[in-house]
């Protein structure tokens, strides 16, 4: 690929930011918040927006209905001759949809009006989908959008698969990729919706963590009784459950379901070695949200626990009388959501089968629990060889003057592992977003330099893909 073709897309992107802002903020004011019902319009208003923006650029798309959300797939078939695979085919993957803004009142300025801020690090874009994901799937459309006009084509075969569903766990996508994997293949996958090590140092992700999620209900008696009439004869469910789930972890830190750390396998010393002089501060990570003293398994570094060690947590519990006030009640059952994070090597079934032997054995006499299955997938390692990554490495070196680091994820992308076992591709998780970028939160932020560069980095990736035969 010429670099004065390259030159050129970049010089493009340089000098079309107002129109780039503008088409992120047309996307960023459409709420388009897939777990809740009355914004299904919405999600399928973002179906079109991106249908239509890529259409613009030579892309054929479609937007196919789901028993959930519609999800768009788009083709572009690259330059001349690309078609008979002289050229790599790159399958992109991103998501529209978006987490409820609630709470509304910790936002300071209106979730879905996006909002230019200036900030002391540079001017950053304020907006429920800032960063996750809408920020970074356009990035990659003015990429595209970049080289289409400044050189009137693509270098490489695009296939575009972008749903509307990953907020709330993708229940529809790994029958849609089943279903048509003819119209899905590719050579490669590409994924921008991760992070940078920090604000001038890119990442690729090597490594993602899955997940086995759950929610334990326990039921006692068949209504809620006065604690003054029942209390030290009747089983109280939430004593019940926050006892078992108590001896959750042991004393060093470590998960105690049966089989747990099965497969799980330890960090290889020059990986290790990689991780510790990148210098992370897990002081700085803690007191910025006003934590003092580290937590998790003890013996192991920060990086260890946060990218190649698997985690168990509870992530809500509710049961019996909250309101103002008192109300002396014994509730008739009690509820809590479990997550744990799993690394590659961990079975999810088993870890599964594990978590109900655990608390099965803990349940007292009388009481019934049951054990709602509502997300398992493994995690995921990625491979780091070969001339798709080296094409990623070379675009990030040369736009930020520096290889990019290659870092875990504490996170989960289950997609990663669908596009793997369902169409046999290996994925480049080059993403831009910052650890402070809130993600989920109010006042969710996306930096316009990571914006910037995510779009130049992927115009250069491009240019480096079509170089490779």
């Amino acid at each position: 690929m010429s670099s004065n073709q390259v030159e050129a897309v970049l010089t493009h992107l340089d000098q079309t930011q107002d129109d780039a802002r503008a088409r992120l903020f047309d996307l960023l004011r459409i709420p388009s918040i897939s777990a809740q019902p009355d914004h299904a319009a919405d999600c399928a208003q973002a179906a079109r927006w991106l249908a239509h923006e890529f259409a613009a650029i030579g892309f054929t798309t479609e937007i196919r209905e789901t028993p959930g959300h519609p999800i768009v797939i788009g083709h572009y078939p690259g330059p001349e001759g690309a078609a008979n695979g002289a050229l790599p085919h790159v399958l992109f993957y991103g998501h529209y949809d978006v987490q409820p803004a609630d709470p509304l009142e910790l936002w300071t300025s209106q979730p879905f009006e996006p909002q230019l801020v200036d900030h002391p690090d540079g001017v950053r874009v304020v907006a429920r989908g800032a960063v996750d994901d809408k920020g970074q799937v356009v990035a990659f459309l003015c990429a595209c959008r970049a080289w289409y006009l400044a050189t009137g084509s693509l270098p490489v075969r695009i296939t575009l698969l972008l749903e509307g569903e990953e907020e709330v766990g993708s229940p529809n996508l790994d029958g849609f990729i089943a279903a048509n994997r003819a119209a899905l293949s590719a050579d490669v996958a590409l994924i921008s919706d991760t992070g940078m090590w920090d604000r001038t140092t890119p990442a690729i992700t090597s490594q993602l963590r899955g997940m086995v999620y759950v929610q334990i209900d326990l039921f006692g008696p068949s209504r809620d009784l006065h604690s003054g009439m029942y209390g030290g004869s009747a089983l109280n469910p939430i004593n019940a459950l926050t006892r078992i789930l108590g001896e959750l972890h042991d004393d060093q830190g470590r998960v105690r379901i049966p089989g747990f750390y099965d497969g799980v396998p330890e960090l290889p010393p020059a990986l290790a070695a990689q991780w510790d002089a990148l210098g992370f501060d897990e002081t700085a990570m803690l007191e910025a949200v006003g934590l003092s003293t580290p937590s998790g398994e003890l013996g192991r570094s920060a990086l260890e626990r946060l990218w190649a060690r698997p985690t168990a947590d509870l992530n809500g519990i509710w049961g019996g009388y909250t309101g103002a006030g008192s109300k002396t009640v014994i509730p008739s059952e009690a509820h809590a959501k479990l997550s744990c994070r799993l690394v590659p090597g961990q079975d999810p079934a088993a870890v599964l089968a594990g978590l109900r032997q655990f608390v099965t054995e803990r349940t007292p006499p009388g009481a019934r629990v049951v054990i709602q299955d509502l997300n398992a997938s493994p995690g995921v390692a990625v491979p780091l060889d070969g001339p798709f990554i080296a094409a990623a490495v070379a675009a990030l070196t040369e736009e930020y003057g520096k290889p990019p680091v290659m870092m875990g994820c504490g996170g989960s992308i289950p997609v990663v592992g669908s596009l793997r076992s369902l169409l046999g591709l290996d994925t480049i998780l080059m993403g831009f977003g910052l650890e402070d970028d809130q993600v989920h939160s109010p006042n969710e932020k996306f930096d316009w330099a990571c914006f910037e560069g995510g779009a130049r980095s992927h115009a250069r990736l491009l240019g480096k893909l079509g170089g490779l035969d």
